[in-house]
């Protein structure tokens, strides 16, 4: 027998009628370029996805109260810029990438040690970060029935240049069953699609925590935080 879930939430946002009809799926342009304190990152090679800026734009026809183009924009076009505009400001450079840089340097679960003969915590992993710092966040959001941008954290690597296998998608629904949790994201990978998730148990923060996902993005997922995002105008019709 299903058991019925103790707590949802909805922000009002709606994959099926808000997310863009095109898929994150871009012909081969120059990589938008930005500075960072590790030199210069690039971070918009279209062939490798615009996700951070069709989650801002997606958002953006969405408070202004309009639905988004369903047609792909080409290169150059107004609403081409805009969304790699919207990338660039979904980094929030330079603080932004210092944080992704962070999460990729983080152990998945807490790292222990000995103090005076007694087990103290060392780092907190990307388990405990996600489901105890920025899940209430995302939570608190969805609740106030404004979506949460989601910067996803994919792989582990202190190489900068791995920065870019990162993914953003956006929060607008969850469910709470026990220690369950499904989160409801927005994908660009995906499309208008409501059907795509982030589920992970609660009940064992300290530890690394199994994130299940069908995120279309072939990559497992370590964790995830909250980015600050600012409305801004699209483009006129």
């Amino acid at each position: 027998m299903a058991i019925a879930p103790e707590a949802k939430g909805r922000g009002g946002f709606d994959p099926l009628s808000d997310g863009f009809a095109f898929t994150n799926s871009w012909p081969a342009a120059p990589a938008v370029t930005v500075p960072t304190p590790f030199g210069e990152v690039g971070i918009g090679n279209a062939a490798n996805g615009l996700c951070g800026g069709m989650v801002f734009a997606a958002l953006d026809y969405w408070i202004a109260g309009r639905v988004p183009p369903k047609a792909r924009p080409a290169p150059g076009t107004a609403l081409y810029k805009f969304i790699v505009r919207r990338l660039v400001d979904s980094w929030h450079v330079p603080a932004g990438v210092v944080e992704y840089y962070q999460w990729m340097n983080l152990p998945d679960g807490d790292v222990s040690g000995s103090v005076l003969g007694k087990t103290v915590t060392v780092q907190r992993g990307a388990s405990w970060r996600t489901i105890e710092q920025q899940w209430p966040l995302v939570k608190a959001s969805v609740d106030a029935g404004v979506p949460a941008p989601l910067g996803v954290v994919t792989v582990k690597s202190a190489n900068v240049a791995e920065l870019g296998q990162n993914h953003q998608v956006g929060a607008y629904a969850y469910e709470v069953s026990g220690t369950q949790v499904t989160v409801d994201v927005y994908d660009p990978n995906s499309g208008q699609n409501d059907g795509i998730f982030i589920r992970f148990d609660t009940s064992a923060p300290q530890r690394a925590t199994t994130f299940a996902t069908n995120i279309n993005i072939g990559l497992p997922v370590r964790g995830f935080f909250m980015t600050g995002y600012t409305a801004a105008s699209p483009p006129a019709a």
